[in-house]
């Protein structure tokens, strides 16, 4: 009998199984001479003997973890491993020579949806599929990504967890990185996700999926948000009170509350831009308290679509709680600081190779009103043991974390001994290709093909990517935006723009991350974006020749004199939604119970532009806003200025 699972197993699966220095230790004992004597019985099972007198029996049927060994290493050891390797390598040699050996089973053409509910209980037993089903009850969100040449590993993103199918048509091989209580639950929260897809006929290579639950409400459960979003349309940033403040962070805190994140996060943000105006801050910017507005009536509108994007992914009702991880291995790809007069906040970006994402592990500190914290102040506090700046540096191994649905990740306190931070070295060049960008044409593919930015989930580090800099053709400081910006190429001569705006609580960032440019960089980590037909960078950290940069935890006070630049001349098309954009974001920031009479004038001028440059589908509908303005309903103003807004930043994200 062929052990086709034993065939299937490549090195990366043994690694996920283990750890990929194990695996390298039994490849090597294997080449060395040291293979065991192999036994295969009738059913399948595989026993290796080893000269040492190691006897290890792999059962047929059943994972490494099901394997016994006589040695004394707890879970899989380099002795299973080895009789693994060696058993592959006994079938390659005991093939015909015209035969490339016996055949592992097709990876791409096969669902981890196809095990049924009776086979989920014979392998993990009745009571992960209890706690399944409670799960499934309340209905939770998937991310499916099916098998393809380039990723032959069917997989499921969680909430909290990735799950992971590394041999077809075995639920022996299913790896997660889930602590071992909910590993079962997990396996069959994804195979469920896998055959909610199965039977929607969602066969791309990456779905999302709502699986249970209620998803046919007809209401977004956003009536005080919206209420408070049209409110502030209509009389604008410049005549908000501070009670308006505080109404935003309590319907804020009510929408978390009831797991509807992103409105939650868009309405608080809303509030920290009311903030910034109100006291004067660079912070405040009118064109983004515009699209924050317009975020919060999107999502409502798309959440209420039959046939949109899946209501999870639209109002962020993931499940809330965190799943404690087992040992996860992480690179750490910079830090943002940020924060508020009374507090700082620290955000450390960390890649999870073996996943595929990028986690965000966030620290929050107090600050004096005569001491004021700043990025560099910031840099010596200790996380596991190490300081922020070696912490937002490292490797990171630990064996405390659990992950919640934001793709968040928390260190448990008081158990510093199993958290371990290493030197980075060259792990950033390692990186899997959904983390490492080369081909910055084909991430632009990518960052197009997602939803528009609107509704799309508000996870932190979803759009984080280390990105390839093979040259620096432009660098300056634009003192109107308070800004600095480069323009990058990759190796193929693709550019994009890396565009940092000043932040006050990191006073220094922008001087060092302009060194870090002109210091040979060889790559960049940063969120990643489209606007204008290209992508934008916002940097995070900067790897260049004297080592790994962190702008925002650099010393400084901003001093430095930076080359300065103007604003290039934009093309007519970027130009014309531009202007468009600004009168959309001006009428926010007065009200529209407030505007000025030229106003009316300002928009047929921006809409002939508009129809001008073949956008005229954006003219009329801004026509239409100008001709609701000259109304007595100012709902009709304000229903004509968001489909005026929706349809300008769609265009300008996607053209």
């Amino acid at each position: 009998m062929t052990r086709a699972d034993l065939l299937a197993l490549t090195p990366d699966s043994l690694a996920a199984l283990a750890n990929r220095g194990l695996v390298k230790r039994a490849a090597k004992d294997v080449d060395a001479g040291n293979a065991p004597e192999l036994e295969t019985a009738a059913d399948g099972t595989v026993t290796g003997v080893f000269a040492d007198g190691t006897r290890t029996v792999l059962p047929a049927g059943a994972g490494l973890e099901a394997a016994t060994c006589t040695c004394a290493a707890q879970g899989v050891c380099r002795h299973r491993l080895g009789v693994v390797l060696a058993y592959q390598r006994s079938a390659q040699n005991d093939a015909p020579q015209e035969d490339a050996g016996p055949a592992a089973p097709e990876f791409t053409d096969w669902s981890p949806g196809s095990f049924g509910d009776d086979a989920l209980a014979e392998v993990l037993g009745e009571r992960p599929l209890a706690a399944a089903r409670r799960a499934l009850r309340t209905g939770y969100a998937a991310r499916v990504h099916r098998p393809t040449p380039a990723d032959p590993v069917a997989s499921v993103e969680l909430a909290t967890c990735t799950v992971r199918f590394l041999v077809p048509g075995e639920l022996g091989y299913v790896h997660t990185d889930a602590a071992a209580p909910s590993r079962g639950e997990v396996t069959v929260l994804a195979v469920w996700a896998f055959r909610a897809a199965d039977e929607r006929g969602l066969t791309a290579a990456d779905v999302r999926v709502d699986v249970g639950g209620d998803t046919g409400g007809k209401g977004s459960g956003m009536a005080d948000a919206l209420e408070l979003a049209g409110q502030l349309l209509l009389d604008g940033a410049m005549h908000a009170g501070p009670v308006l403040g505080v109404a935003l962070r309590r319907t804020a805190r009510d929408l978390t509350a009831r797991d509807l994140h992103w409105p939650a996060a868009a309405l608080e943000e809303t509030a920290v831009q009311l903030d910034g105006y109100v006291q004067r801050d660079a912070q405040y910017d009118p064109e983004h308290f515009a699209a924050l507005l317009t975020e919060i009536h999107a999502r409502h509108r798309a959440s209420r679509h039959e046939n949109g994007s899946p209501r999870s992914q639209i109002l962020g009702t993931d499940e809330s709680a965190d799943t404690p991880l087992r040992r996860i291995r992480l690179a750490a790809l910079g830090c943002r600081v940020g924060g508020t007069a009374e507090r700082r906040t620290a955000d450390v970006y960390l890649a999870h190779p073996a996943a595929g994402i990028v986690l965000v592990l966030g620290r929050t500190w107090k600050t004096a009103e005569d001491q004021p914290l700043t990025g560099h102040d910031l840099a010596g506090r200790r996380i596991a043991g190490a300081g922020l700046r070696a912490f937002a540096t490292a490797n990171v191994v630990s064996e405390t974390a659990s992950r919640g649905p934001g793709r968040n990740v928390r260190l448990a306190p008081g158990r510093v001994a199993k958290t371990t931070v290493t030197p980075l070295g060259d792990t950033w060049e390692n990186l899997p290709p959904t983390l490492l960008a080369r081909d910055l044409a084909a991430l632009d593919a990518e960052v197009a093909a997602l939803p528009p930015r609107l509704i799309r989930p508000r996870v932190a580090a979803e759009l984080v990517r280390v990105v390839p800099v093979a040259e620096v053709r432009a660098l300056g400081y634009d003192p109107g935006g308070q800004r600095l910006e480069a323009v990058i190429a990759d190796e193929l001569g693709t550019t994009a723009v890396v565009s940092a705006p000043y932040n006050p609580h990191a006073p220094g960032s922008l001087d060092a991350l302009a060194d870090a440019l002109r210091d040979g960089p060889r790559l960049l980590s940063g969120t990643v974006r489209r606007t204008h037909g290209g992508l934008l960078i916002d940097p995070i950290a900067v790897l260049a020749s004297s080592g790994v940069v962190v702008p925002d935890l650099a010393p400084g006070d901003g001093g430095t004199a930076l080359d300065m630049h103007g604003e290039p001349e934009p093309e007519p098309l970027a130009a014309a939604l531009a202007e468009a954009l600004s009168i959309c974001a001006d009428a926010a920031h007065r009200g529209l119970r407030h505007l000025p009479g030229g106003t009316p004038a300002a928009i047929e001028r921006a809409a002939k532009r508009l129809a001008d440059t073949g956008l005229r589908a954006a003219a009329t509908s801004l026509r239409a806003f100008g001709t609701a303005l000259g109304g007595d309903d100012p709902q009709q103003a304000a229903d004509a200025w968001l489909d005026t807004q929706i349809r300008l930043l769609t265009t300008q994200e996607l053209r």
